[in-house]
């Protein structure tokens, strides 16, 4: 309750100085207003998708698992940290969302760290004893991590069936086969990350209801015409009659819907106003070429995509208003950049 009244407050002063400086007066209701430096405080949470994501496309073509550069993604998590956080200075300090930011940042810095010490060692040494191809639970660890992607890009990873999938590995895996070593290696792998991953989570589950409010599953945008009515995206509610001026306000999904959605409203040429009560800079990812370089939009940080050569994730901050134009641009290269996540607020 206390942390929703100094939202309220901040949003409140906000509203006041925009109409002291003649800019235009917030359309977005109260109660659907965040405050503006969610945009970059969300990107670290989402590398800890972003990540996982590589780490499964990797599983799904490479012949070598042990080789994935966990230990460089430690760094470039960090690095993400604290560049977002040069962002932060104009805003009051987001006591709760840094505390999240590092709680999960440790938690996967010591995941991360065991699990590559422990593949650059005996994982190594039991790849190397396998004959040819990669053995079933090498493939299984592959669809667990694709699958796991999939959750996680809609709910928080804590919720994902760990349990489901370590009695998947020991009912459906045959445990006899050639390259038993290398089987073997990898099932005791594989047991011990679901079994920890299984008791953390519903640890960190207990926490963050105690600590936090449950999050709102939607994110209230004005956008300056009424889209076309799309069965594919029927998550998009008006929630007033079009404004005099072409406006609308309405609600679209948060997370990776909103990616989806802003790129469907994009590409029917519509524009957004506000997102969540915010006119300012909204933060996007793209995958790009390693000779990408940005034009009028504003460059926070880069990274090299470890495990594609000639490729690197720019993170990028662009008024809400040329948020579509933006995007359109994006779509008019398809295969060359690409858009990776558009982090609302």
């Amino acid at each position: 309750m206390m942390r929703r009244l100094i939202v309220a407050v901040i949003c409140g002063l906000g509203m006041v100085m925009a109409v002291a400086n003649g800019s235009p007066s917030v359309i977005t209701p109260a109660e659907h207003r965040r405050t503006p430096d969610q945009t970059f405080l969300t990107f670290p949470e989402w590398y800890l998708v972003h990540s996982p994501a590589e780490y499964a496309q990797y599983l799904a073509t490479a012949q070598h698992p042990s080789a994935f550069p966990l230990f460089a993604h430690i760094g470039q998590f960090w690095q993400s940290y604290a560049a977002v956080n040069r962002e932060l200075a104009p805003y009051p300090f987001n006591g709760g969302y840094h505390l999240m930011v590092m709680v999960i940042g440790t938690s996967t810095t010591v995941e991360y760290a065991l699990k590559g010490a422990y593949e650059h060692t005996v994982g190594r040494l039991a790849e190397a004893t396998r004959s040819g191809a990669l053995v079933a639970e090498e493939r299984f660890a592959g669809r667990y991590a694709q699958s796991y992607v999939d959750f996680i890009r809609v709910d928080p990873w804590y919720l994902y069936d760990f349990w489901g999938q370590l009695k998947q590995l020991w009912q459906d895996v045959p445990l006899r086969g050639p390259d038993l070593l290398r089987r073997w290696e990898r099932r005791f792998a594989l047991s011990s990350e679901l079994l920890v991953k299984a008791g953390y989570g519903r640890l960190i589950k207990l926490g963050t209801q105690t600590i936090y409010d449950a999050p709102k599953p939607t994110t209230a945008v004005v956008l300056n015409k009424a889209p076309t009515a799309d069965t594919k995206h029927p998550e998009l509610v008006l929630l007033d009659a079009v404004r005099p001026d072409g406006s609308v306000l309405a609600t679209v999904p948060r997370y990776e819907g909103f990616t989806t959605t802003s790129r469907w409203l994009a590409a029917q040429g519509v524009d957004f106003v506000e997102i969540a009560g915010n006119r300012g800079d909204v933060l996007v990812s793209l995958l790009v070429p390693t000779a990408w370089r940005p034009g009028s939009e504003r460059l926070l940080f880069e990274q090299p995509l470890l495990t594609q050569p000639g490729r690197k994730r720019v993170a990028i901050a662009v008024p809400v208003a040329a948020l579509a134009a933006t995007l359109r641009q994006a779509a008019a290269q398809p295969g060359t950049v690409v858009v990776e996540h558009v982090y609302d607020f």
